[in-house]
Order: structure tokens, then C-alpha cells, then sequence
């Protein structure tokens, strides 16, 4: 049995049938993972109508040498291990129900940043796509100088992205597809470098993992997972730009699109996600920042109101400022990093809110203004 909860952690990554959703139900349903294996013997009797391949997949693991080896390369290199039960463990993932067990991390990474935006798109990006990236990148720090950029450190509109960031000052993380032990591609481990100091890389894989092309579809969720907003620059009709804003979608994140010329093949899938109306069309970071009320320019500029709600508290007119501008609703995850207000009391603030008919809470840990 592993002797500490890091071990039982990688043990868990480890077995095959579970994967990310049967992990984190069954983490969350007895607490550890240490839990887990302890009872893993015992779970139809601790988990009425448990799902036999889960428990068909824990019964049928069979401990080997990799675990030690996995520990090992994490001290020799200073990776940072994150789980849930960090409290700097990203606070958008925990209610994700596919939110990996655990996070390994090289740099400089603030997980729980009061903003992040995740940017992505083509890797065959034109010159437009490129220009529209870097612009945006450069007029958003100019508007709200606090965000930080993710993406996935990929051709075109990715490595665009990361490195557009590292110019303008911005905070960028790099969720890879691979363990930490390579860098895919090869050609852009400068730019990875330079992310160390301020950002870094982030993956749920361990080492010795190749990039496959599964495991890009699975990274995309953790960069959607991390961010409060995903931005597609460029994507043609299929692409993972598209399963990015998808996933979004379902954790829901805002999602953007810059739209682009009709016929042009790299711009047919932001074309089809503005006409589908999954994603808000926009043409500039102002459009981006007045949408995401992020615009810090206008809000200085506004002048003093008189409070509407007299009888709100600090704390729920702090929540029902953030609240009230978005009709599609904030996660209850975003309100507790953004405001830094603990779990219990915001409950309490909601409650609050709730019974004086200014917000209601939604399926998917969502408040909405009413």
C-alpha cells in the first residue's frame, strides 16, 4: 500500500480503466486517494451501485517499479506536485468532474490568478491570424495589465500567444500534452524557457509520455479548465481550437472568436462558432475586456453612483458587482479566487443574495443575477 498520499496519487494515474472522470468520482467520494486503494476490496459496499469497472479496474492493478522511478525524476527536477487538497490547486478545475488528481508543474505558476484567458488556435496561422494575436495581446495589457495567458505551447496561434505575452509582461502558462521530460515541439523550448520565470509549464502527464494525439484532446480541457474566457484566433472547420471552445462551453467559460473572411480555410471554424452563436464575436481586446468587465480604463473613468442595493453588506456588494454584469453566469470556483473570499462565507453571501432575489444559483456551480 503507498505510504503517502503522493505515491497513491500516482498509483491512481496510473491504472488504466479508471480514467479522469471514475479517479475524481471516486477521490471525492472517500477523500484520498490513499482512501481509494485502502478500499479498494471493499467498494461496493462503501459505494451502493459503484460502477463495476471501476472497481474491476483497482482490483486488477498490480503495482510495478515506475511509481519510485515517477518519484525520483520529480525530486531530481523540483517538480511541484499540486492536488486537490493544495490550496493553491486551480479553484476553476474543482468542479470540473474530468479535474485531474494531480497537477506537475515546472516555474512560476499561479494557478488561481484573478484572471486568465486562454488563447487558442490554428497551428498553421496566417499572417492575419498572427497580427491579430499579438494585437490583442498588447491592447488587452494595456486595459487590464493582471491577466494571465494560456495555451498549449503548439504551432501557429499558441507559441504566438506565449510569446506575445512574454513581450507585453503578461503571466503565461504552457499546458503540454506530454511529460515534463520533453518539450513537443522540440523548436520551442527557448520560448518554454522563458516562461519559467513568470508563468511555466503544466501537465497531468507523467514522464515518458508521448504526445499522442489523445492526449491533446485532454490537455485542451485543462487549458479551458484554468481559464476564465477562451479566445479562438484562427481554426479551420476541425481542429482543437474548436474542442477547446467546446469544452469551455460545457465548464461554463466565456468563449470568443475573432471572426475572419468567408472561404478562407483557417477561419471557417471561428466563422461557424460566432454563427452558431457558441462563441461572442469580437474585433479588438476592448470588444474582449468590456465583455469580460475587465476594461479597468472605463471603470476608473465611471463616475461615483449611488448604491442601488443600500442594505447589501461589503462582502455581498463585492460578489453582486462581480455577479451582475454576466448574464451567462460565473462560477461559485471564479467568485472564491477572484475575491478571496472562503468557501463557507460565500455560500453565505449567495444565500444571501439569493433571498433578496438579486441571484440564483445553477446547475454546474453557477450564480446568475436574476
Amino acid at each position: 500500500m503507498p505510504e503517502d498520499e503522493l505515491t497513491a496519487l500516482l498509483t491512481l494515474n496510473r491504472i488504466e480503466g479508471l480514467g479522469n472522470i471514475g479517479a475524481k468520482y471516486l477521490y471525492d467520494q472517500l477523500g484520498s486517494a490513499q482512501e481509494v486503494l485502502r478500499s479498494r476490496d471493499h467498494l461496493k459496499e462503501i459505494i451502493p451501485g459503484i460502477d463495476t469497472h471501476l472497481v474491476d479496474a483497482l482490483c486488477g492493478f498490480r503495482y510495478d517499479s515506475f511509481i519510485r522511478e515517477e518519484l525520483d525524476f520529480i525530486e531530481k527536477h523540483g517538480i511541484r506536485c499540486i492536488t486537490p487538497a493544495h490550496e493553491d490547486y486551480p479553484a476553476r478545475l474543482l468542479d470540473c468532474k474530468d479535474a485531474p488528481l494531480i497537477l506537475f508543474s515546472l516555474g512560476n505558476v499561479n494557478y488561481n490568478a484573478t484572471r486568465s484567458v486562454a488563447i487558442v488556435g490554428t497551428r498553421k496561422a496566417t499572417d492575419y491570424g498572427r497580427r491579430m494575436c499579438n494585437t490583442f495581446i498588447k491592447e488587452l495589457h494595456e486595459l487590464c495589465p493582471d491577466v494571465t495567458v494560456i495555451s498549449g505551447l503548439a504551432y501557429g496561434i499558441d507559441i504566438e500567444s506565449h510569446k506575445a505575452a512574454l513581450e507585453y509582461g503578461f503571466p503565461t502558462i504552457a499546458v503540454l500534452a506530454h511529460g515534463l521530460d520533453m518539450i513537443y515541439p522540440s523548436s520551442h523550448r527557448s520560448v518554454a524557457k522563458s516562461m519559467l520565470a513568470n508563468g511555466g509549464l503544466v501537465t497531468e502527464f507523467t514522464s515518458r509520455t508521448t504526445p499522442l494525439a489523445h492526449n491533446f484532446v485532454k490537455r485542451n480541457r485543462i487549458i479551458a479548465g484554468l481559464a476564465d474566457a477562451v479566445v479562438v484566433v484562427e481554426s479551420a472547420a476541425k481542429s482543437g481550437s474548436l474542442v477547446t471552445a467546446e469544452i469551455a462551453g460545457t465548464y461554463n467559460r466565456e468563449c470568443f472568436a475573432f471572426p475572419g473572411s468567408v472561404g478562407d480555410p483557417y477561419s471557417v471554424g471561428c466563422n461557424e462558432l460566432i454563427r452558431d452563436n457558441r462563441a461572442g464575436l469580437i474585433c479588438s481586446a476592448l470588444d474582449f475586456a468590456n465583455a469580460m468587465n475587465w476594461n479597468e480604463r472605463a471603470r476608473n473613468s465611471e463616475p461615483v453612483q449611488k448604491e442601488l442595493f443600500p442594505d447589501l453588506t461589503d462582502d455581498e456588494s463585492k460578489v453582486w458587482d462581480r455577479i451582475r454584469l454576466k448574464a451567462q453566469g460565473v462560477l461559485i470556483g471564479t467568485l472564491m479566487t477572484e475575491l478571496n473570499i472562503p468557501f463557507p462565507k460565500l455560500m453565505s453571501v449567495l444565500f444571501s443574495l439569493e433571498m433578496k432575489g438579486l441571484v440564483k444559483q445553477c446547475p454546474g456551480s453557477v450564480c446568475k443575477p436574476c
